[in-house]
């Protein structure tokens, strides 16, 4: 199996191409500052990932700017620190301030002139529309949370997004899904017999950080570090083929 071999690479977007896990943390400063304790990195993002996880799963079709809301709610109860709903409401809205990967827009820009892109995403359109203008590149479909009324790990998200590429005349073989979070969607990827690559931010980390412990790893088709070493490697396939 090669990178040249497909026609669309399809996307998840934040902790792949966006940097979520330190928007997270910023987001949350306010909140950990109160914390009478010592809050490391990973236990303010485990801690998020479980109230994000259970409370998508409680309410499937709430906005994703909503729902965060909630999640700072929960966490101010579980830490135990005083949050207005003012203060939630805010954090709801801080998709919009959470920064992209250094490499994220130059690879996309790169992989736009051999590929068709498409988006695959638990955020609302609102939220992913202030993302969009720091990818720096027009997407030839955009599946949010948001348009189909539940949030991925639900096959719901991936059976609509194959639904919607194979009407722009996508079929499976012509996909490669392309993301980091192994609970979210490599192992739909698996399940729908979707090819898949991850792109494995955390790869000098332990655990899991902003995503729930997906249990026994799915399998990947494609490994990298980054978006970075992803276009590097469909580089050395091309230059292979002009050898």
């Amino acid at each position: 199996m090669r990178l040249t071999d497909f026609k669309i690479l399809t996307f998840d977007v934040y902790g792949t191409l966006i940097d979520w896990e330190t928007g997270m943390v910023e987001g949350l400063a306010p909140l950990t500052a109160q914390v009478g304790r010592q809050l490391s990195r990973d236990d303010i993002l485990e801690a998020h990932a479980w109230h994000e996880s259970t409370t998508q799963a409680q309410t499937p079709t709430m906005r994703y700017s909503d729902l965060l809301a909630i999640v700072y709610k929960r966490l101010a109860e579980e830490w135990g620190v005083a949050a207005t709903w003012d203060d939630c409401l805010t954090y709801g809205r801080s998709v919009q301030n959470w920064p992209a990967f250094a490499d994220s827009a130059g690879a996309l820009q790169y992989l736009k002139r051999h590929y068709k892109l498409a988006i695959l995403s638990n955020v609302d359109n609102t939220s992913f529309a202030h993302s969009n203008v720091k990818l720096a590149v027009n997407f030839d479909g955009r599946y949010t949370a948001e348009d189909v009324g539940s949030y991925k790990p639900s096959p719901r998200n991936f059976e609509y997004m194959l639904a919607q590429l194979e009407r722009l005349g996508y079929g499976k073989g012509d996909i490669l899904h392309t993301a980091e979070s192994m609970f979210h969607d490599h192992a739909s990827a698996n399940a729908f017999s979707v090819a898949n690559c991850w792109i494995y931010r955390r790869h000098d980390q332990q655990g899991f950080g902003a995503t729930m412990n997906p249990g026994d790893m799915p399998k990947t088709d494609f490994t990298f570090h980054s978006m970075a070493d992803m276009v590097k490697a469909h580089q050395a396939e091309l230059s292979g083929e002009s050898a």
